[in-house]
């Protein structure tokens, strides 16, 4: 027979009724708060098949196909990091770069900030729970808490980077995307000469873009090299900061010289005219890479995680 609680009874009575539901509710607590936090992120990326690092909607010139599911712009590196880093954080960010990489251009070590309150969620593992959701050709070498003082533009000190040249009649037919191909035989030693030019603060508006949109133009060349190995020539470029093109122009100019086009010394013409008309051709976007960003020494910042109790944990971090 059955028990008035829905259990089978048995002759020797109601062994295992079944109870009625508590109709007391369960108790919900809120979840612990949690402060805002900042974080840094060194990306490296091959920027092939995107219109460059900053966030664009499609326009009339567009010509590609219409934007993702979950994305509002064309494919940009900074428009792919930030729907990737929002699934992950569970709110809207506000992803800030270091470096506005033109279409094509790639970087061993942009860097970008976002600030965030899901701190319950260590750097190491934010960093893999990023990438499960970018694609192969963009990957987030790093992730670190910074103080709030830290800005990945305004902080920065300097920025590197470098130019390839593919010097021989053979083409580089596994990586055209990443270099640049030059079969006539250039002098690198006349390109190295015109490059020690280049060092030191000089006004580069004859080496920027119409358009570049900045209020001043003097910008500090601490480093330019040029370096062989055969048969490939790496132009190497440390400065303060950099204008629209800058780079691509002057690696433009440094081959003409090692065609012997321009002589070494007409690089300090080139500056003192002021006159982009007298400078060389801008290389193109495919053998330019940014290297590093360096940024001045914060002090330790000390990250606060909660336990799987709701109890706060110290993470000692010292932003670079």
């Amino acid at each position: 027979m059955r028990s008035p609680w829905g259990g089978v009874q048995s002759d020797q009575g109601d062994r295992h009724p079944r109870q009625p539901f508590p109709s007391t509710p369960f108790r919900l607590y809120p979840p612990a708060p949690m402060r805002q936090q900042r974080f840094k992120l060194t990306i490296a990326y091959r920027g092939t098949h995107y219109h460059g690092w900053q966030k664009q909607l499609a326009n009339e010139f567009y010509k590609g196909p219409p934007p993702a599911k979950g994305h509002v712009g064309i494919p940009t590196i900074q428009e792919m990091l930030a729907v990737a880093i929002t699934h992950v954080v569970l709110h809207p960010i506000n992803l800030v770069g270091s470096s506005r990489t033109d279409s094509g251009v790639h970087a061993k070590g942009q860097v970008a900030h976002f600030d965030t309150t899901m701190t319950q969620i260590p750097p190491h593992g934010l960093m893999r729970a990023i990438n499960s959701r970018l694609p192969d050709d963009i990957d987030v070498v790093r992730v670190e808490p910074v103080p709030d003082s830290f800005d990945a533009i305004s902080s920065t000190t300097s920025k590197r980077y470098q130019y390839s040249i593919w010097n021989t009649l053979r083409k580089p037919v596994f990586f055209t995307d990443l270099t640049w191909h030059r079969f006539l035989e250039l002098d690198v030693q006349a390109m190295q000469e015109a490059a020690a030019l280049f060092v030191g603060p000089h006004d580069f508006v004859a080496f920027a873009k119409a358009g570049h949109g900045r209020e001043s133009t003097i910008r500090t060349i601490y480093e330019c090299s040029v370096t062989r190995r055969s048969p490939r020539i790496v132009i190497g470029v440390e400065g303060s900061g950099f204008l629209w093109n800058m780079v691509r122009i002057m690696a433009g100019t440094l081959v003409q010289v090692g065609l012997h086009h321009y002589t070494p010394q007409d690089v300090t013409q080139m500056l003192l005219a002021k006159n982009r008309a007298d400078t060389g051709f801008t290389a193109p976007a495919s053998g330019l890479f940014l290297q590093w960003i360096k940024y001045a020494k914060e002090p330790a910042k000390i990250l606060e995680l909660p336990d799987a109790d709701g109890a706060p944990s110290a993470l000692s971090s010292e932003a670079p």
